[in-house]
């Protein structure tokens, strides 16, 4: 099939300035580029460090960029924006999309895969004829959606990363039934071969018994309540490594939420380490200098890439009862219900602490766990999926 790939118009691709959505989209691009199954064109924003990425050398992946930060472009974009107020994202999302649109209306695809945007489909399926498909990562297609039942009446298939995020599409027309799962994935070797940091220089050593928690440092991810669950434990040899900022990236000035989190570990500011933004490359690292993995999020998590990079990484696992949290982990990881969730998670660490050898099981069985979610398999299903697009 000859394909086209609408990406979000606020990170490149491939994934220089990271991202999950990303990352993701240079799987299955990178599986294609092994298989030489499909002829795929992204179109995706610029940034610098994309001119020399390895990734621009495939025969069968092609890209396109559009330039959104130059001074020409903020030009451009300024004068869209007066001309399209009624857009249904950000003006500058929906000037990306206009550029891409313009240059696809020039070419013919069989599909053109929108990645997590779709509300898109409003302004895309008026202006080209091919067959549409949402590959959806966020629950931004629920009942409660603005515009929910015309923009799912515009696709023609929808790939959701979770059954939650399936159910939530299927919520909103329960005719439909054109929505599957195709769980999303990480590069398992990456984790499963990390090498741990050196425990001493980061002030721990063999007696210490140390949690680790991976991920953005927002309300909705828990870290608060799992702070707030160590200090009930009254556990000297205890200690949390924290690895995160608020965003994808260095926090510039704490957020309002870190300054709050800090302030409840002040009493114990010795068992906690707080890693501030790390890069990708060493969350392994960190992550293997750990006795178990937490990861409390409380709210409707999409899907949980932190739960299987922890299991990856040989961790003990406990986590919540929260959106597709469960299907990666239902029967592995000790899952606990978030109602009165700071003594949940609090007698779940207990517990583990308590028992060397349930940990020991534990961990064997996170591996094998994760293996069902190797970005191998992921980019096979995805392309397998597709094939009912090609009718």
């Amino acid at each position: 099939m000859k394909i086209a790939i609408l990406t979000s118009g606020i990170l490149p691709v491939p994934a220089v300035q990271g991202g999950a959505v990303e990352n993701l989209v240079d799987f299955y691009l990178e599986y294609n580029d092994q298989h030489r199954l499909h002829d795929i064109t992204v179109y995706s924003v610029w940034h610098p460090d994309v001119e020399k990425h390895p990734a621009l050398k495939s025969k069968v992946n092609h890209y396109i960029y559009i330039k959104v930060n130059s001074w020409w472009a903020k030009i451009q974009k300024n004068l869209f924006s007066l001309t399209h107020k009624n857009g249904y994202y950000h003006y500058t999302i929906e000037y990306f999309l206009h550029e891409a649109l313009r240059q696809i209306k020039s070419k013919h695809y069989d599909a053109v895969i929108i990645e997590n945007r779709p509300g898109y489909i409003l302004t895309a399926k008026n202006s080209i004829q091919t067959r549409w498909v949402l590959h959806l990562h966020n629950n931004f297609l629920n009942r409660e959606t603005k515009s929910a039942k015309e923009i799912l009446k515009g696709y023609d298939d929808v790939i959701s990363i979770s059954d939650f995020i399936t159910q939530q599409v299927q919520a909103v027309n329960p005719d439909y039934k054109r929505c599957l799962t195709i769980h999303n994935a990480i590069d398992i070797e990456r984790f499963t071969h990390a090498r741990a940091f050196d425990r001493a220089k980061h002030g721990l050593n063999k007696q210490h018994f140390v949690i680790v928690y991976s991920g953005r440092l927002t309300k909705e991810k828990g870290v608060l309540q799992l702070v707030q669950a160590i200090k009930t434990l009254n556990l000297p040899n205890l200690r949390l490594i924290i690895i995160g900022a608020s965003a994808y990236g260095k926090d510039r000035v704490l957020s309002p939420f870190i300054q709050q989190l800090q302030e409840e570990a002040e009493p114990i500011k010795n068992q906690i380490i707080f890693t501030g933004f790390v890069d990708y490359q060493q969350v392994p690292s960190y992550l293997k200098m750990g006795d178990i993995a937490v990861i409390p999020s409380i709210w409707e998590e999409p899907f949980g890439l932190t739960v299987v990079e922890a299991m990856a990484s040989g961790l003990p696992l406990i986590t919540t009862r929260s959106g597709g949290i469960p299907e990666i982990c239902e029967g592995v990881a000790c899952i606990v219900e978030r109602e009165n969730i700071v003594d949940n998670l609090a007698n779940a660490i207990l517990d583990l602490y308590e028992h060397p050898e349930k940990r020991k099981a534990m961990s064997k069985a996170s591996l094998e766990q994760s293996k069902l979610f190797d970005k191998e398999r992921y980019a096979r299903d995805f392309f397998n999926a597709l094939e009912t697009v090609n009718r």
